[in-house]
């Protein structure tokens, strides 16, 4: 008999543990990404800020898979999806399947303010993190030269927006790249105007996590210099001038976006229900309400109980694989599918050195202690012994010198800068 066919579109967590769990099923596995790799994107702030190299933090995606004779990647961009005729559209064609798992992550959502959109600077994925370093670095080689005070504190005020573990993971690195790093590189410069400025539209940071927890991050980050404004939500950006609703504004040259995100664009070419951030409506089991061979999976799934979507994180796709493979050997078995049930394994965040938050069942954990479990957890997680071996030394390399080694500009010198045109189609 044929065997069924398995599409799986994204190799992030929830795609890649899909394959892995559907490896010794009577099923052909075809796993599909733009890109070759797996990202570990807990980590992609420390390549923005110049502590990890983008290898470090990914990992091919043939030799994680194996050598499982029903598994196959290929490297392709997927357009939409006819659900009637139960075909995938690629940029190299159509794929037929039987079952089909969506697992394409997210994107940043920059709620309909276009300025910010074709202008901000990004950290969804390895080529974001790149230009961001590139940029950040180069802001400071132009302050260098600048001989106007007003243009040169421009330069080197950084600004962040959004108060979730993206942002102040970004703002407590880079400013601890800028006060124990750059400082020594530009000896004799007149450093004295960098700023890293945090803004929040509401009234706390981690807003996912407890209370006390919201409290330590803001009197952490405020402790090592980052300028956190909260109820602060932005307008436009123009240029150099990012404007504030209310009347505020602020003459930057570096705005990061970490200010939301939304189901990734494939979700336009799949045609069924959304909800919010427009995440696919599904069933109990992860499946679309009237195709039940078609199951999605973490950032594009709303799925959650009593209609609250589950938060975007790792955990949650990587338990929604799980689900949508079992439900798929249940379903080759002839049984009935099982409900997605989601057990929380807690949240962390870095706030830098010495400083995280931690929280796990009833546990609230800050300082060192969490900043010691979030390390670890990290190293556990990453993929590949070569990569937990390289972010080890790295780190520890930092921890024991203040040295960031991967202060490395790459890219032709003319590229665009965020607020000199637009960075976006």
């Amino acid at each position: 008999m044929a065997r069924s066919r398995v599409l799986i579109v994204g190799a992030g967590f929830g795609g890649l543990n899909a394959a892995k769990r559907l490896r010794r099923l009577p099923v052909t596995v075809t796993l599909l990404d733009r890109h070759n790799y797996h990202t570990f994107t807990p980590l992609l702030y420390q390549v923005a800020t110049a502590g990890l190299e983008p290898e470090e933090i990914a990992h091919a995606v043939r030799p994680i898979l194996g050598r499982a004779r029903n598994l196959r990647f290929r490297v392709t961009e997927v357009t939409g999806v006819d659900l009637d005729a139960r075909t995938v559209r690629t940029s190299a064609g159509a794929l037929d399947y039987d079952y089909l798992i969506l697992a394409a992550g997210s994107t940043s959502n920059f709620f309909g303010i276009d300025t910010v959109r074709r202008q901000a600077l990004g950290l969804k994925d390895i080529d974001e993190a790149l230009a961001l370093r590139n940029h950040v670095l180069r802001r400071f080689e132009e302050a260098a030269w600048e001989h106007d005070a007003a243009r040169r504190a421009m330069l080197l005020t950084f600004v962040v927006v959004g108060g979730g573990p993206t942002g102040v993971e970004f703002a407590g690195a880079l400013q601890e790249l800028i006060r124990h790093t750059l400082r020594h590189d530009f000896p004799g410069q007149e450093l004295a105007p960098a700023r890293v400025i945090l803004i929040e539209a509401t009234e706390s940071l981690l807003s996912a996590f407890k209370p006390r927890l919201r409290r330590y991050g803001l009197r952490a980050l405020r402790k090592k210099g980052v300028e956190v404004r909260l109820n602060t939500a932005v307008e436009s950006l123009d240029g150099a001038l990012l404007r504030l609703r209310g009347g505020g504004e602020i003459r930057t040259g570096t705005v990061m976006w970490a200010a939301g995100v939304r189901a990734a664009d494939l979700v336009a070419g799949v045609p069924a229900p959304k909800g919010k951030s427009g995440r696919i409506e599904v069933d109990g089991c992860l499946r679309l309400k009237d195709h039940p061979e078609v199951f999605c999976i973490g950032d594009m799934s709303i799925a959650g109980a009593g209609g609250e979507p589950l938060p975007m994180l790792a955990q949650v796709a990587i338990q929604g694989a799980a689900s949508a493979a079992d439900n798929i050997a249940r379903d080759l078995r002839r049984e009935p599918p099982r409900p997605f049930v989601y057990r929380d394994k807690g949240i962390m965040a870095t706030i830098g050195r010495n400083a995280a938050v931690a929280q796990v069942g009833p546990l609230a954990l800050t300082g060192f202690i969490a900043w010691l479990m979030w390390l670890a957890l990290h190293i556990v997680i990453l993929i590949g012994f070569r990569n937990r071996l390289l972010v080890l030394v790295n780190w520890s390399w930092n921890y024991l010198t203040y040295d960031r080694g991967v202060r490395l500009i790459i890219g032709r010198p003319g590229e665009p800068a965020a607020v000199e045109g637009t960075r976006r189609p």
